[in-house]
Order: structure tokens, then C-alpha cells, then sequence
């Protein structure tokens, strides 16, 4: 605990005395002209060498000087600070052989080791992450420690979810600190990726996939519920009635649309000739998102067909008791 309060020549006997206990002497040591910059990461894999930057994990190691020798995390101002070291070392930016050298230096300067061997590896590039967010299969946080492609981190988060949209954005941060937003179509993308649709991400890049808006579907159908619009455009009834399979027995020939108001909560009623549709004599009707499309019930032919289907029953059953009656 005493090397922690010594200053100035004090320090360097003490230092002194330390390693010729633990470790060689402290003329065997060598000034660092560059030590190992690319460290390996917490999954053993190398890392490649890249500028530091915030919140950046380092190892930092002093040959034959235990207590110089521990992790580091970059802090938010882009500095280090080390054991008995009186000022923050700077970091973000550099290579971890230039730190190396900065930090031999400071060592140096408080009269702490007279000759030191400083390496430095990254053990995690946290400044280098990529975010993946949205209709996406994995959501994740990835660290772009090469130059990746935006295809490759929709990738790396499963792919897109089936109710994606038909755009993405991309959110990159500018050097004067302002959010620059790009928005890419999903369909170029995938079908023709160039240096436009598929550009090159670089570190605090946000990817976001939104959702894409539903058309709900209710009423006399095979199958009610939702449908993703994946595209921009080209929703119509027709459509509509094919995702949903078809009518179900007794739609009525009329159905309506029922279309949130612009900047009200209430809906406006939009009557449509199915019937006319579907017979092709006259034309098909656009679906926006959000909108409701509702198959009513014809309720006079089901009370119809309900009465013949009694009808039927009830002669079957007559039938079959005179049957019986004349044996």
C-alpha cells in the first residue's frame, strides 16, 4: 500500500524493490515501439486493429509490474486512466500501438518505471456497435469491427420478419453531431444490392425495420383477420377477398370500408358494390392501411335457407314414418 503514496524518485526504488522480488530487473525492460494491437475477443476470435473509442475494453500490461497491469475500459471522454498515473491518458482514435507508446511515456514522466514494455489488446470494440431493431427475426447489437454491409447485419438479425415493411432507415450520426436518416426500399435491397441500396455501416449506425401497417379483414369471409401490407401500393378488394379465400356463404352483394378521418378518432362508412366487383362490371376498389373492410351478412337468405333446410329435414322425416307406418 505504500507504493500507492510515494511520488517522484521515492516511487522508482520502490518500483525498484518490487521487481527484483516478482519479476526481472527493470533494466531488462524495453520501451515499447509497439506491442500486440490486435487483441483477441471475449469468444477468443482476433480482433482486427481499429481506432479506438469509447467504452472500448483494453488490456493493458506492464512487463513484470503486476500493478500496472489490469483492464481498462475507455472512458465516455475517450481517456484511460492509470494506477498512480496523475493525468487520463487520451485513447479515442488512436491504434493500440500508439497508446502503448503513450502510455510507456506517462509511465516514464511520473518516474514511475524507468524502461517500460507497455502492450495493449482490445478484449471488445463496444464504440464499434451496429443496432438492428424492429421487424427483424433477432433483434441484436452487433460489433461492426470490419466494413459491413447493411445486407449483411439483416443477416446477422435472422432476416426480416415476415410483416416488415417495404422500407427500412438508417440512422448514422454526422461529424457536427447532428442524426443524418437514410431510407432504403426493401425490395432494391434485396433484388439489386448496390452501393445505394446497401451501403457500407459504420459505428453508432441504427438500423430500423418498421412494421409494415395491416388491412383487417371481417365479416362473411373463409378466413378473417389481418393482412400485412409489405408494399406501398396495389392493395385492393379483390385482393382482399383472395387472402381471405374467398366469401363465405350468404355475403351480401354490398360491403363497406370503414377508413379512420384524418386527425379525428372517427371513421367514415364507404359503401362498395362487391358484387359488381367480383362479376367484373365495375372497378376495383383501393385498400389503404389501417382500413377495416366488412362483408355483412345477408340475413334474408340465410333465414332462406334455413327455412328450406327445415323443410327438407322435416319432409325426410315424414317420409320415412309413412314408410314405417305401411309395413
Amino acid at each position: 500500500m505504500l507504493i500507492w503514496r510515494l511520488r517522484g524518485p521515492a516511487i522508482s526504488g520502490a518500483l525498484a524493490l518490487l521487481l527484483s522480488l516478482h519479476g526481472p530487473p527493470l533494466a531488462s525492460c524495453q520501451t515499447s515501439a509497439g506491442g500486440t494491437s490486435d487483441g483477441l475477443s471475449q469468444s477468443g476470435i482476433p480482433l482486427p486493429l481499429l481506432p479506438l473509442g469509447p467504452d472500448d475494453l483494453l488490456t493493458v500490461n506492464v512487463l513484470g509490474v503486476p500493478a500496472l497491469s489490469k483492464p481498462i475500459r475507455v472512458s465516455p471522454d475517450g481517456s484511460i486512466r492509470m494506477p498512480m498515473v496523475d493525468k487520463p491518458i487520451p485513447a479515442s482514435g488512436k491504434l493500440p500501438a500508439d497508446l502503448e507508446s503513450d502510455i510507456a511515456e506517462a509511465l516514464r514522466h511520473d518516474d514511475l518505471v524507468r524502461e517500460p514494455l507497455v502492450t495493449v489488446t482490445v478484449t471488445e470494440y463496444v464504440s464499434r456497435q451496429v443496432t438492428v431493431a424492429g421487424a427483424v427475426r433477432s433483434p441484436t447489437t452487433i460489433q461492426a469491427v470490419t466494413n459491413m454491409t447493411l445486407l449483411e447485419a439483416i443477416a446477422h438479425a435472422g432476416g426480416f420478419a415476415e410483416d416488415a415493411g417495404a422500407e427500412l432507415s438508417v440512422s448514422s450520426r454526422t461529424g457536427t453531431g447532428s442524426l443524418a436518416v437514410r431510407r432504403i426500399a426493401i425490395k432494391a435491397l434485396m433484388d439489386r444490392p448496390d452501393d445505394q441500396s446497401n451501403p457500407v455501416l459504420h459505428p453508432g449506425d441504427e438500423v430500423r425495420v418498421p412494421r409494415a401497417p395491416h388491412i383487417f379483414i371481417m365479416g362473411n369471409v373463409r378466413k378473417p383477420g389481418s393482412i400485412a401490407l409489405v408494399e406501398t401500393s396495389g392493395s385492393s378488394v379483390m385482393k382482399a377477398v383472395a387472402l381471405a379465400d374467398g366469401l363465405a356463404p350468404f355475403a351480401t352483394r354490398e360491403a363497406w370500408i370503414l377508413r379512420q378521418k384524418p386527425d379525428s378518432t372517427e371513421r367514415e362508412q364507404i359503401q362498395v358494390h362487391l358484387a359488381a366487383i367480383m362479376d367484373r362490371k365495375s372497378p376495383d376498389v383501393e385498400l389503404k392501411a389501417d382500413d377495416i373492410f366488412y362483408v355483412p351478412d345477408n340475413k334474408t337468405k340465410r333465414i332462406s335457407a334455413d327455412v328450406i333446410d327445415r323443410v327438407v329435414s322435416f319432409g325426410s322425416a315424414t317420409t320415412s314414418g309413412l314408410l314405417i307406418w305401411r309395413r
